[in-house]
């Protein structure tokens, strides 16, 4: 596909969207409106999983320490912590399985929490060169919502920390590697993934609420690559059949 092709389809489509395409082999990219900051919905959850895996690595954390779920955790919509019993004892690790595998809610706030606060990984998030990415309020809290305070990110930042995961050099190697099991083993596949069945392996992260929709991850295909389509304030399931239709042609050939 070329660039033109995808500006075609997107003409078809209302809103404010954007797509960024990378190569992990030749280091082809498309890119369209992938700079503009974008109302992020659960995509945010991978800056966050950086964050996590990055206090891991300067020991303010550990894989094993343990949580204790209390009663005002919990958060509705997805996942599901939010339907475990208060006093349930679940793992750092854990906690960060949920918030990408189930884009659970509630374990995204308790991490937040657990990182030091919004300020904080937004801080970090500077010092790793991403000027865009904001974290601005904890998930599905409706009254900031409803102040129109949203998380923001870009496609090209996105397609930056997962390119880096790939080529492991996302806070380490290690961490790389792990957080690409992570997102390999996400449970939300109506996007990218709706068209291929098993036939491919996707490392990828969804994104949805009114008006929005997304999906950003890592295809395997025969020359793998980066693929981040963002969507705010459009016709969604005409953006989700654009984003099954692109992951799929894009893979042609390449599988």
């Amino acid at each position: 596909m070329e660039k033109e092709d995808i500006e075609g389809l997107l003409k078809e489509i209302p809103g404010k969207t954007c797509v960024y395409y990378r190569n992990l082999v030749t280091g082809a990219t498309i890119g369209i409106r992938e700079r503009t900051p974008m109302m992020a919905a659960s995509v945010i959850k991978i800056p966050i999983l950086v964050e996590a895996f990055r206090q891991i690595r300067t020991g303010e954390h550990a894989k094993e320490e343990k949580y204790v779920l209390q009663e005002g955790d919990k958060r509705p919509s997805c996942g599901c912590l939010n339907r475990m019993h208060a006093g349930l004892e679940v793992t750092y690790e854990d906690l960060c399985n949920l918030m990408i595998i189930l884009s659970d809610n509630s374990a995204t706030n308790i991490l937040i929490r657990l990182l030091g606060g919004m300020d904080r990984i937004n801080e970090d998030l500077r010092g790793m060169g991403y000027e865009t990415l904001q974290v601005n309020r904890l998930l599905f809290d409706k009254e900031a919502s409803d102040r129109g305070v949203q998380n923001y990110v870009t496609a090209v930042e996105i397609a930056d920390m997962l390119e880096k995961m790939y080529r492991g050099q996302m806070v380490d190697s290690e961490a790389s590697a792990d957080m690409l099991d992570i997102l390999k083993a996400q449970r939300l596949n109506g996007k990218f993934p709706f068209r291929f069945g098993d036939g491919i392996v996707m490392a990828h992260k969804t994104g949805e609420d009114d008006g929005i929709t997304h999906d950003v991850g890592i295809l395997y295909a025969r020359e793998p690559f980066v693929l981040c389509c963002m969507g705010n304030e459009t016709d969604c399931p005409a953006f989700n059949r654009f984003m099954q239709d692109i992951a799929w042609q894009l893979c042609q050939g390449s599988v």
